[in-house]
């Protein structure tokens, strides 16, 4: 007999802050949904490793916004809230996002580190961790997800957060793809994300402690950030600092196993001998970190199958502006599409 799970109407595959935000608005509107993640805990890029004891943010280092709601849901947060950081900035480079240093843009970090804001978003859903999507099965009337090892999971409606190649790859899965999905293929085949490699590093006691919270090198065609982390908590044991790559170097050296030696040396270049010697670090690789903003498409999409069922792709290409406020705005909206139909 077929052993396929039946226990929720709505599939949201991925728990970055899109796929969160989408689960819990569907919620809201009385939907059963489960979240699956391929890795140990949720947030996408909105992580935090701990090395030696010490939090690092890896991925986003502080989260920005204009948008009330948006803004009024980081301030539900539990834990301490550092307003406004970074607020000392060395160099004038060009950050990753320069919006966030726009009149009228507000930013914060964490304390505990960002991954704070993706658990409050993930309170009191359903998620299932370490679950590796393998395949869709759009043939029948509930469209099935196929998990590593085989197990089969059903749903009303299918929502995919993720990266567009991540989803695009999902779609080449089905043999033959419903043609309201046809058109979507072909858009998300203009999209593109680029790739980010971040290294933690922790530096011996007695390290001068920098007088800035970030660092944009304005000379490096290496390094982009350099983030205080250490800065942002309370009694830290050591100094801690995240470096990240350009996008165009990272593409580069995205497979290249000495691209945490380079990081480290242009750091010392810029930053002094001192910041080339840690005496522990932490290297993390993202092939999908940040929507390239010429990618950027103007909302969510809720595609209707010929059965009755959907499939919905939200992230942050779906909203102005990339980032985590643009992840919750798609996200949102695409939830309170889902809202509107109906709840079986």
């Amino acid at each position: 007999m077929e052993r396929v799970s039946r226990e929720v109407n709505v599939m949201v595959v991925g728990a970055g802050v899109s796929g969160l935000t989408c689960a819990r608005e569907a919620v809201a509107s009385g939907h059963s949904v489960r979240v699956l993640e391929r890795a140990r805990g949720v947030g996408g890029r909105c992580a935090t490793h701990r090395l030696g004891g010490l939090a690092f943010d890896i991925g986003v280092s502080f989260l920005h916004g204009r948008d009330p709601a948006f803004l009024a849901v980081l301030r539900e947060v539990p834990g301490r809230r550092l307003e406004g950081w970074p607020r000392a900035i060395r160099g004038a480079g060009r950050p990753c996002q320069p919006e966030a240093f726009q009149a009228g843009e507000e930013r914060l970090a964490f304390g505990d580190g960002v991954t704070a804001f993706p658990k409050h978003l993930a309170r009191g859903l359903d998620v299932r961790a370490q679950a590796r999507v393998e395949r869709l099965d759009l043939s029948r009337e509930r469209p099935r997800i196929v998990l590593e090892g085989g197990e089969e999971l059903e749903a009303r409606h299918v929502v995919l957060a993720l990266a567009a190649e991540q989803v695009l790859r999902l779609l080449a899965t089905v043999p033959e793809l419903p043609r309201p999905l046809a058109s979507v293929l072909a858009l998300l085949e203009t999209s593109s994300s680029e790739p980010s490699l971040s290294l933690c590093a922790a530096y011996p006691p007695g390290t001068p402690v920098p007088p800035w919270d970030a660092c944009y090198p304005e000379d490096s065609s290496i390094l982009q950030f350099v983030a205080h982390e250490s800065g942002k908590r309370e009694a830290p044991p050591f100094l801690g600092l995240v470096l990240q790559a350009r996008p165009a170097w990272a593409r580069r050296n995205l497979e290249s196993p000495a691209w945490p030696e380079a990081l480290l040396s242009e750091a010392g270049r810029i930053l002094g001998t001192w910041a080339a010697n840690p005496t522990a670090t932490h290297a993390h690789r993202w092939r999908f970190a940040r929507t390239d903003l010429s990618s950027e498409l103007s909302g969510p999409l809720l595609v209707q199958l010929p059965s009755g069922a959907s499939v919905g792709i939200c992230g942050d290409r779906f909203a102005p502006g990339g980032g985590a406020e643009a992840a919750w705005i798609s996200g949102r909206e695409l939830g309170r599409r889902l809202a509107a139909l109906e709840v079986e």
